[in-house]
């Protein structure tokens, strides 16, 4: 399993990398792609990490509004209410999708952070997208690179 993080995350920088010069935009923060394509069997975990993000990106807006936010300052600040914001979800029931019952987490710890602090500056549009992109590109990579084997294959009692 950690060999499948590692090529995962390993696989997301470069492809983040090779987007960004591409085309100018970022993947929600460099090992954003990598960790969410692990995950993509699991839409509960994306939905919660993006709704995460969604939670942090007003918070920071609103704490903008009455504070000096800017720079390493607002990237500090952003990651830590993601976490805190991600942290908090663990508190929630769980649900019931059909025969399975999800806990309601987020992916990583900073991945919310991230992808709200790249909301903010790029655009949300924009990172979304990307994000998006850039993660289906990944697992199609490990799909490619693991002989066809599905990634939650893999994965699965890890998870």
């Amino acid at each position: 399993m950690n060999d499948l993080i590692v090529e995962s995350v390993g696989l997301g920088l470069v492809v983040s990398l090779f987007f960004s010069e591409l085309f100018g935009l970022a993947a929600g923060g460099m090992v954003v792609p990598g960790y969410l394509a692990i995950f993509m069997w699991n839409p509960v975990k994306l939905f919660v990490t993006i709704a995460a993000s969604f939670v942090t990106l007003g918070l920071v807006k609103i704490l903008a509004k009455h504070t000096l936010l800017f720079g390493r300052r607002k990237m500090v600040m952003t990651v830590l209410l993601g976490f805190l914001a991600g942290y908090s979800l663990r508190f929630l029931p769980a649900v019931t999708l059909g025969p399975r019952i999800e806990n309601i987490e987020v992916i990583g710890f900073i991945i919310p952070g991230l992808v709200a602090y790249w909301m903010d500056r790029q655009g949300i549009l924009e990172t979304l997208t990307m994000m998006s992109i850039a993660s289906v590109s990944v697992r199609f990579l490990l799909v490619i690179f693991n002989g066809g084997v599905q990634v939650e294959n893999l994965v699965k009692g890890y998870f």
